[in-house]
């Protein structure tokens, strides 16, 4: 076997060290494949012709075709029963516990050659050491938190897994009516309980129909494919640059791990164009002549729809503080920090205490 060329096992593709045929694994940091066996690095071979390109399908064919191709790589999978999620990981692997929740509530099963293969990736570049540092920078930042948080909480487990994502593209002409309201003032005079008479100017609105259009474009609208991640932490790691997406390789999964999608290509873009559609409403809401506006309709129509099966790397990890787990998510590309961490009440009970004392001395100081 010459240097750089994969080793094929049924279809699939070991990465084997030229040096000691150690199979060799993507390092994040090195950004090349490396033999932990005798410390030997190379690039990560080339694709191939059909793969040096990163290509976006069309939606239509998409559903009506069925690809497939799976990972491309030797592993073994198991689906937790916990989350739903469905990794794969090495084959020689032997822990069998849920990255995604820690459950240890799972079971083997066939490693899927039906699924659509990834157009695209980014790969790892943080490391696990940076990803734990970017961990006890973002803990130790954190406000009204308990003063030991930093100290005593314990990264239980930290994964690098590659997540697969929807990433669609879209042109949408939006055409919408609305009520535009216009301000304007009149002069009021009210008579209090003494008699007295007072004016003042009240605002009213003055309502006409108004109506309009508009189009745009929308490029990479990312939908989780993963059912393992929780959602309120999965939507604040998104923070990927695209324009990094190196054309799909199985060398870049070579000693990782990585998740098959869950939800389908028609479900993602279900969840793709609600997206778009909230964002369009905002956006002809803006368009809507004079001061304010009621009744908002909008009428949206999608051409052009392509789409892209991509995976992005994410580290999922969990620490403990005070017997209690938390999780935590680091973006693989940027060490961005996404968790959840528990509250100081006693800071919180000193914030409001401040609060409640500056508001008592501003109603003091009016009503002197």
């Amino acid at each position: 076997m010459s240097t750089g060329e994969p080793k094929e096992i049924g279809g699939t593709h070991a990465y084997r060290c030229p040096n000691c045929s150690a199979e060799m694994t993507y390092d994040a940091a090195a950004q090349k494949l490396s033999c932990s066996h005798c410390g030997a690095v190379q690039a990560v071979p080339a694709a191939g012709p059909e793969g040096s390109h990163i290509q976006a399908y069309d939606l239509m064919s998409g559903l009506r075709a069925e690809q497939t191709g799976g990972m491309g790589r030797p592993a073994l999978a198991v689906r937790c029963k916990e989350c739903g999620a469905t990794v794969q990981f090495e084959q020689n692997t032997t822990t069998t516990a849920c990255p995604f929740c820690g459950s240890s509530y799972v079971a083997p099963q066939e490693v899927s050659a039906k699924s659509i293969r990834p157009e695209s990736l980014v790969p790892f570049r943080v490391d696990r050491a940076a990803a734990g540092g970017a961990f006890s920078k973002w803990i130790g930042g954190l406000w009204f938190r308990p003063s030991d948080l930093k100290q005593r909480a314990k990264v239980q487990n930290i994964d690098g897994v590659y997540v697969p994502f929807w990433a669609y593209n879209s042109e949408v002409f939006s055409r919408w009516t609305a009520d535009a309201g216009y301000y304007y003032y009149v002069t009021v005079t009210k008579t209090d309980s003494q008699g007295k008479t007072h004016t003042s100017q009240e605002r009213r609105i003055r309502w006409e129909p108004a109506w309009g259009q508009r189009q745009d474009s929308y490029r990479d609208v990312l939908i989780c494919a993963s059912k393992g991640l929780p959602p309120e932490l999965v939507l604040k790691v998104q923070n990927f640059d695209c324009n990094q997406l190196a054309p799909y390789n199985p060398a870049y999964l070579s000693g990782w791990r990585a998740e098959e999608y869950v939800l389908g290509l028609q479900e993602g873009w279900g969840a793709a164009s609600q997206r778009i559609a909230d964002d369009q409403y905002g956006r002809c809401g803006k368009d809507v002549p004079g001061d304010t506006h009621r009744n908002l309709s909008v009428n949206n129509a999608f051409s052009n729809v392509t789409w892209r099966h991509i995976l992005l790397p994410i580290w999922i990890a969990a620490y403990r503080y005070k017997e209690k787990i938390y999780r935590f998510l680091v973006n693989g590309q940027t060490g961005e920090v996404v968790g959840k961490a528990p509250w100081s009440v006693i800071k919180l009970l000193i914030l409001f205490a401040v609060i409640a004392a500056v508001l008592g001395t501003v109603i003091w100081a009016a009503n002197r």
